[in-house]
């Protein structure tokens, strides 16, 4: 809980320091309203500026907006005004239902192949499964899903290219932010099952008669799964940032796209509310991911009964 807090303390304060050296001015920004050959007027800019604090020292800024942040207050949008836990609340559903179906198609579909390129023996499609992977991982996101746009909207006229109307127009973002989480998945998760199948007891099993389906199923994978389990936790954190990219691709509403105007108008409270948010994502599903440990392998739990008495 400690590295936790850390974490999160770590992500606002370099959120902080990089948009403080960005270039720009962003009580310019707004007086001038993105027009940068705009002429101010200087008592208006100098209004702005100690309205949102700006004409304060950094250290007094950042110690001021830290300890704002620390009761949950992160201000208000320079741009619109609004509150920034308002702007969160409105684009989070969106980039979780992205990132939540991603996630479980991803995972699914790494494990599967996984279990198929570990089972098979099949010397050319073993090669081909394994192979997947790696091609998954090195294929841009962007690219995959102006690809899918190209295929399945403007060809098939199959999918909505762009927008917020329901599930239809969630499978393109989740076939493209889940190739990756299942190439990741995939590639760790077969690598750990090939280590397990060598195990002593694997061999053992198969000698007293027990199928080998039912030993790949019921003992490999699940002595296997820690590893990949580790991984899905870190991709948690991979989505966040994927979702910036597939949100602005697909034109839909949500924290990628908050996340994007707000970086270009220097909107450091909104910038700032969603760093945090990633960073208490990201250490919760860690915290959760540890916990899980123990479920998956009983000789965790034996450890840490031993340690307890």
């Amino acid at each position: 809980m400690a590295q936790s807090v850390l974490v999160v303390w770590a992500a606002w304060t370099l959120s902080f320091i990089v948009l403080f050296l960005l270039p720009g001015d962003p009580a310019l920004n707004l007086v001038a309203g993105g027009d940068a050959g705009q002429i101010v007027d200087p008592d208006e800019l100098a209004r702005v500026r100690a309205q949102y604090g700006l004409d304060q020292p950094v250290i007094v800024q950042y110690g001021t907006r830290l300890l704002a942040a620390l009761t949950g207050d992160f201000g208000s949008s320079m741009v619109t005004g609004r509150p920034v836990a308002d702007i969160i609340g409105e684009g989070l559903p969106g980039t979780l239902a992205v990132i939540g179906g991603a996630l479980l198609i991803g995972c699914l579909l790494g494990t599967g192949v996984a279990l198929l390129a570990t089972y098979t023996r099949v010397g050319w499609l073993r090669g081909a499964l394994l192979s997947l992977p790696p091609l998954g991982i090195s294929l841009p996101t962007f690219w995959v899903g102006l690809m899918l746009i190209q295929l399945l909207s403007f060809q098939l006229r199959a999918l909505p290219p762009t927008g917020n109307a329901g599930i239809p127009s969630l499978i393109m973002p989740w076939l493209t932010l889940a190739l990756p989480t299942a190439a990741t998945v995939g590639q760790v998760l077969a690598k750990s099952l090939a280590t397990v199948q060598a195990e002593p007891y694997v061999t053992t099993a198969r000698a007293i008669g027990v199928r080998r389906a039912v030993i790949h199923l019921r003992d490999v994978l699940r002595n296997a799964s820690i590893p990949a389990v580790t991984v899905a936790g870190v991709v948690v954190s991979s989505l966040l940032g994927g979702a910036i990219v597939i949100e602005n691709v697909y034109s839909r509403a949500g924290i990628g796209r908050a996340t994007v105007q707000a970086v270009l108008q220097r909107d450091i409270a909104v910038v700032q509310g969603i760093v945090v948010l990633g960073a208490v994502i990201f250490v919760l599903v860690s915290l959760v991911v540890d916990l899980a440990y123990p479920l998956i392998d009983a000789r965790l739990r034996s450890t840490l009964n031993g340690g307890s008495r």
